[in-house]
C-alpha cells in the first residue's frame, strides 16, 4: 500500500515562508501527476498547485507568484515552497498523487496525505 507523508507545516507570520514536503513510500508503484490542495475551516477543499511528472506546473490564481511546486522523481517527493504568506493561506494542506501500483494498468488519483496545518498570523 502506497502512503503519502507530509511535513513542513507550522505557524508563521504574514510575509513569511514555509516549505512543505510530501514523500510517497511503498513498493512497486509509479507516480504521474502530484498536487497540493488546501482546506480552510468551513470551506471546501481547493487545488493549490499541480505538477506533472515532467515538472510542468499549474497554480491557483490566489497563489501565483508566491508559491512554487517542484518534485524529485528519484525520491518520490513533491515540494511546495510558500513565500509571502497571507492570513488567508491558513488551512490544512494536503498532498495528492496519481499512482499506479503493481500490475495495475491505470493511475488512481485517490492517494492523499494526512494533511499538515499551515497557520499564518497577521
Amino acid at each position: 500500500q502506497v502512503q503519502l507523508v507530509e511535513s513542513g507545516g507550522g505557524l508563521v507570520q504574514a510575509g513569511g515562508s514555509l516549505r512543505l514536503s510530501c514523500e510517497a513510500s511503498g513498493s512497486r508503484f509509479s507516480i504521474n501527476d502530484m498536487g497540493w490542495y488546501r482546506q480552510a475551516p468551513g470551506k471546501q477543499r481547493e487545488v493549490v498547485a499541480v505538477i506533472t511528472r515532467g515538472s510542468n506546473t499549474n497554480y491557483a490564481d490566489s497563489v501565483k507568484g508566491r508559491f512554487t511546486s517542484s518534485r524529485d522523481n528519484a525520491k518520490n517527493t513533491v515540494y511546495l515552497q510558500m513565500n509571502s504568506l497571507k492570513p488567508e493561506d491558513t488551512a490544512v494542506y494536503y498532498c495528492n498523487a496519481q499512482i499506479k501500483e503493481g500490475s495495475s494498468s491505470y493511475y488512481s488519483g485517490n492517494y492523499w496525505g494526512q494533511g499538515t496545518q499551515v497557520t499564518v498570523s497577521s
